[in-house]
């Protein structure tokens, strides 16, 4: 039997909380792994002895496999249930992580490099089930005028989790090694799995699952869906900025500014706590006002206009006077680009319907970090042709294409 979403007054009024503190819980120990660890891309290209090339395929290795991992991790959510798929997920990821430990710590020897892109790739490919798991739970125990909310309370663990990521890991790699950071961020999935085996529960009520011939023929509707391609594609293109402020902002502000690693650590901090408070905001307002696709549609024009600016601020990035004026705009930038997740991950869950959300997700998060990959691996190339300002001014112009792809406001 497969269990399906109830009405909340049919279930346990505060344990749907409960539910969303595990996918919360999950979420943040991996998005300490996909966004703490390209924070730390100053010390880890200076102790892995690394190529800004080198360093881009190997932080993009680790959302290549979260992208090829997403799809089929939502689809076997639908089919298992999110329960099981999440703590098959975080337990991988603990043997990835502890792969790199062994296998890929600085000094190891020459296959170093070839061990850090594996260890990355399959933490990806395996922490990836949180995404999808833990959307399908707050889509099963929530009714839909909070599920913007609660969707968004989970997206904010992204944020979170990189933020505790950014004001730890830099320092800790610094001072104690990439063996304290692995350690670290282990402990973190192992406190997910704890609270995921005590809170996380399918609502009560069950009813018959889909025949084995009904289920194939549901998984093709959500993928031959117009909308949901438009919106998976427009939240995948939209995460362009924002996965270069994460892994090159830190960058950027070291070589072009001279910035610490004090003043990177609280830049990365402000915006991704700037952006986990956007996201809390943002899912209640939508709720409220009903108004999703306007929101989305305005969140890639104000990102692809702070974009420009961050470009027009470093064409005098070498100036000692614009240090501070540019680590405030790139957390402005950061923190928009950021703030929309919640809300469009809920308005994709809804469009797929109950019985595949799953898929449906999957499907957005494998657009997303195929993004990531895609963006790492690009923005060394155009920055060793074109300089900060083009990369910067190339990533406002992606933001605005993605534009016609949500959906216009529906008159009501």
């Amino acid at each position: 039997m497969q269990c399906v979403a109830l009405p909340v007054s049919s279930v346990p009024a505060r344990h749907r909380w409960k539910v969303l503190a595990a996918g919360v819980a999950a979420n943040a120990s991996f998005s300490a792994i996909f966004s703490g660890i390209p924070v730390t891309s100053v010390v880890l290209r200076a102790q892995y002895q690394l190529s800004n090339a080198q360093l881009g395929l190997a932080l993009g290795l680790l959302s290549l496999g979260v992208a090829l991992g997403e799809l089929p991790w939502g689809m076997l959510t639908d089919r298992f249930g999110d329960r099981k798929v999440l703590l098959t997920g975080l337990l991988g990821t603990v043997a990835a992580l502890w792969l790199l430990i062994v296998m890929a710590l600085p000094g190891q020897g020459g296959a170093v490099y070839f061990w850090l892109c594996a260890g990355l790739m399959l933490a990806g490919l395996l922490g990836g089930s949180v995404n999808g798991a833990s959307g399908r739970a707050v889509m099963a125990w929530f009714r839909d005028g909070e599920r913007g909310l609660a969707m968004s309370i989970r997206q904010t663990a992204v944020p979170l989790g990189g933020g505790i990521g950014a004001l730890l890991l830099p320092s800790l790699a610094a001072h104690a090694g990439f063996g304290a950071v692995y350690g670290v961020l282990i402990a973190g999935c192992l406190a997910s799995v704890a609270l995921t085996l005590r809170w996380l529960r399918e609502p009560p009520l069950q009813v018959a699952a889909p025949t084995a011939t009904q289920m194939p023929v549901s998984a093709r509707s959500t993928l031959r869906n117009p909308l949901v391609w438009r919106l998976a594609l427009g939240t995948g293109l939209l995460c362009a900025p924002q996965v270069a402020v994460i892994s090159f902002g830190g960058i950027f502000l070291h070589d072009a500014s001279n910035a610490g690693v004090v003043l990177i650590s609280a830049v990365m901090t402000a915006l991704q706590v700037g952006a986990a408070g956007c996201r809390i905001a943002s899912g209640r307002w939508t709720d409220r006002r009903g108004n999703r696709h306007a929101y989305l549609r305005g969140s890639a024009l104000l990102s692809a206009a702070l974009f420009a600016v961050l470009a027009l601020l470093s064409v005098w990035s070498d100036r000692p006077a614009l240090l501070l004026p540019l680590a405030i705009a790139m957390a402005i930038a950061g923190t928009a680009v950021s703030a929309w997740h919640g809300v469009a991950y809920t308005e994709l869950a809804v469009q797929a319907g109950p019985a595949q959300v799953g898929t449906a997700l999957g499907l957005g998060n494998s657009c997303v970090f195929l993004v990531f990959f895609l963006t790492a691996q690009a923005l060394p190339l155009v920055l060793q042709r074109c300089g900060w300002t083009v990369v910067w001014l190339s990533l406002a112009v992606v933001a605005l294409a993605v534009w016609p792809l949500f959906p216009p406001p529906v008159r009501r």
